[in-house]
């Protein structure tokens, strides 16, 4: 881990944290705040619906702390829960299916995805959880880790991440660039997706390159009008969540987010999910809701800015080294 910098800013510090709407954070804060266990966060949750005014609940009890990398910059992206048509049985449109974890994947490393693919390696087995329509769809809800599938009958099940193979994860994009198709800028989600339907051979080839490979579980207690399950096992809410790294930002904690770049975002969110890429305390993941618009506001954000954790009063003290003190 770099060198870490913390500073404790006042809320006047925070640009357009007048202007937010307060109440939508608090409601979203109390929806994880009673999984903590620190004495200091419980005590914080037992008052958040006791100070009416939501703005003044988050100045009383809590200070902002900026916590910075040496030379790393932060880095704002979006992700989506994706939404697939599918079937709980194969036919001839819904071809392509999501795997339970196998028992042979639930220790250390198992074959990859290549490997899956063209062995058949889980066929027959009873591990399908449900069938979809599109291969690179499946490939990019492996990567979202959770999604809807949405049934002929207009009902939905939802599933969650349930395990991988212990590859490590390629970047396609980066190997669509390594090989000259497209320059870096050009990449995004929906241009490799067009580029692999385009080029179904070259691209199932091109999806095999991405050893790594994700099974699910279903998680259909969550009701279909809530957002997925985060990190905290509890559903998320659209552009009031974000994904962040846990070594620097407490999941349920509250997260000042001052997004710059095309469409500029102000706004305090709380950090109630991960993920495999998010690492760094200037690095978040701002969760943008579900299906296909969702997708692609996500797919195009990537932008610095300036993310600040609000932490409890004496929590924030005790993190200064003393010479700050």
């Amino acid at each position: 881990m770099s060198e870490t910098h913390m500073k404790i800013l006042s809320f006047e510090d925070l640009d357009g944290w007048a202007a937010d709407d307060h109440e939508a954070a608090r409601e979203v804060f109390l929806n994880t705040c009673n999984d903590f266990d620190a004495p200091d966060w419980q005590t914080l949750c037992a008052a958040a619906t006791g100070i009416e005014d939501a703005r003044k609940f988050f100045e009383l009890l809590f200070r902002p702390v900026l916590i910075e990398e040496a030379k790393k910059g932060a880095l704002f992206t979006g992700y989506f829960e994706p939404e697939l048509d599918g079937s709980l049985t194969p036919s001839g449109r819904y071809r392509f299916p999501i795997y339970r974890l196998p028992t042979e994947a639930r220790d250390g490393k198992w074959i990859s995805r290549r490997e899956i693919e063209t062995t058949g390696a889980l066929k027959g087995r009873g591990l399908e959880i449900a069938w979809v329509d599109d291969s690179v769809e499946l490939f990019f809800l492996q990567i979202q880790g959770s999604g809807r599938i949405r049934l002929p009958n207009g009902s939905y099940i939802r599933v969650g991440y349930g395990g991988a193979n212990g590859h490590k994860y390629r970047s396609i994009g980066a190997e669509l660039v390594r090989r000259g198709v497209y320059n870096a800028h050009q990449v995004s989600a929906q241009v490799i997706k067009n580029w692999v339907k385009r080029n179904p051979v070259d691209g199932a080839e091109l999806l095999r390159h991405n050893d790594s490979f994700v099974f699910f579980r279903e998680v259909s207690r969550v009701p279909a009008h809530k957002g997925p399950l985060g990190a905290m096992n509890r559903s998320i809410t659209a552009m009031r969540s974000v994904a962040v790294d846990p070594k620097f930002t407490p999941l349920g904690a509250p997260v000042w987010v001052e997004k710059d770049g095309a469409g500029p975002l102000r706004r305090l969110m709380i950090a109630q999910d991960t993920g495999s890429a998010i690492k760094g305390a200037q690095r978040a993941d701002i969760f943008f809701g579900t299906g296909d618009a969702a997708g692609k506001a996500a797919g195009t954000l990537k932008d610095p800015g300036r993310m600040v954790v609000l932490l409890p009063i004496q929590r924030a003290y005790a993190m200064l080294p003393e010479s700050v003190l």
